[in-house]
């Protein structure tokens, strides 16, 4: 499109110079010496000189009454131009009267013509007719060829344009269809990469540029899906390690006779076990193993509220309708989950419900506890951050809980928040959209 209008506005420009260079070249050949004449004919006429319309062909006449059809265009420059000249020359006229008609290729004045300079009057397409009226005289009249410059050059311009699209537009349009359709299938692969599966190469096409920038990505795909591999199958080792000494630890502390020692140790235990899981949880996230499944997301969250219950938590949770949503429903309750969990770790009570909107559905979850600072909001989501005023150690956690949850609701194609609630307190909202 750019380059279609390129094309034209150039156009447009060359046609303006060459009207106006036709315009001065008529000006010159043919409306000047036609003033000249005139003005000349008069002052002679005036004078009692011999004037050239009593020379035989001459192109200027005397006529009694004005020869001009009113319906004519008019030559306004000429007219100007007369009445000008006849200032500055002290002539007295009267009206000045001009008018452009089309050639008549029959006229009876051709016929009087050479064959050659007829075809040439006839190809200009038009003539001027100018009638100066001489007081007590009559008005002489002149006859001149006037060309048509406006037709030709607008068909000039369209056929010239015509031929530009052809030769330029058309070959531009061939090498940006070569090089988009190229980009945008690797544009398509790009977004439909999913680091689960062995990737799927691009078809290496288009210009040069292009095939570089498709094997690159090719083999950087390959390289990514490796990485995930190995990183996989190191998380696996590491948590078969982990687990393994863990396991061991809480078999042996059941030997030691204080209970509030033995506690502690089996809480120092749960702690740890609970941090490896976060930890894998949130490496793993990249390559979730759960396929997408349509689920009822109101009964979702009302499922893990009734868990929390069980454990004696005060958590009250708002009926919403049914709610379909296609979404990894075990990543979700976790995320759920660890708000919920968060909530009842700080104020020790919650309220949670389910906003249903007509392009989103949110999930939210209130408590009266004492809120964060509006420094801090998106700080939070950071693995391993901590507020130490109000969430510090000594209330568990170190700092997964949010960081794996926003980690689940973007893999879900949402985003979650946090505000501080007017009179104190938390909300924390998970944003999904509605397909």
């Amino acid at each position: 499109m750019l380059v279609a209008v390129a094309l034209f506005v150039a156009q447009a420009i060359n046609f303006g110079l060459l009207y106006r260079e036709r315009q001065a070249l008529r000006f010159s050949q043919i409306t000047a010496p036609a003033i000249t004449r005139i003005v000349d004919a008069a002052e002679r006429l005036q004078s009692g000189r011999a004037t050239p319309f009593e020379r035989p062909r001459s192109r200027i006449r005397l006529e009694a009454a004005n020869p001009i059809n009113p319906e004519w265009a008019r030559a306004a420059e000429v007219e100007e131009g007369i009445r000008q000249a006849a200032l500055d020359s002290g002539l007295r006229l009267g009206r000045i009267a001009t008018g452009i008609r089309d050639t008549d290729p029959l006229d009876p004045r051709l016929r009087k013509m050479s064959p050659r300079r007829a075809a040439r009057i006839t190809s200009l397409g038009g003539e001027l007719v100018v009638a100066v009226e001489v007081p007590g005289r009559g008005w002489l009249v002149l006859n001149a060829p006037w060309p048509r410059t406006e037709r030709t050059l607008v068909w000039q311009l369209i056929a010239q344009t015509l031929i530009l699209y052809a030769f330029v537009l058309l070959p531009v349009l061939w090498i940006g269809r070569r090089v988009a359709q190229p980009l945008q299938t690797l544009a398509t692969a790009a977004h439909a990469f999913t680091p689960g599966g062995p990737p799927a190469p691009v078809e290496e096409r288009g210009p040069g540029d292009v095939r570089a920038v498709i094997a690159a990505y090719n083999g950087l795909s390959e390289r990514v899906s490796a990485m995930l591999d190995e990183k996989d199958r190191m998380l696996g080792a590491i948590g078969h390690d982990l687990r393994t000494p863990l396991a061991a630890l809480r078999v042996r502390i059941e030997s030691v006779e204080d209970d509030n020692d033995r506690q502690r140790m089996a809480d120092t235990i749960d702690e740890m076990t609970g941090m490896l899981e976060d930890i894998l949880s949130l490496a793993r996230l990249g390559r979730p193993s759960e396929p997408p499944t349509n689920v009822d997301l109101a009964a979702l969250v009302d499922a893990v509220v009734d868990d929390f219950r069980d454990l004696g938590h005060e958590v009250a949770f708002e009926e919403a309708p049914r709610t379909r949503m296609h979404l990894r429903p075990s990543l979700m309750r976790r995320a759920v989950r660890n708000l919920i969990e968060n909530a009842v770790k700080y104020a020790g009570a919650c309220e949670v419900r389910v906003v249903i909107e007509p392009s989103r559905v949110a999930i939210e979850v209130c408590d009266r506890g004492p809120g964060i600072p509006i420094d801090k909001l998106d700080a939070v989501f950071d693995p391993f951050t901590r507020i130490e005023t109000s969430r510090n150690r000594e209330t568990g956690g170190i700092g997964l809980g949010l960081a794996l949850t926003r980690a689940i609701v973007r893999d879900a194609g949402g985003r979650v928040s946090l505000a501080n609630r007017a009179g104190g307190g938390l909300v924390a909202r998970i944003e999904l959209p509605r397909t």
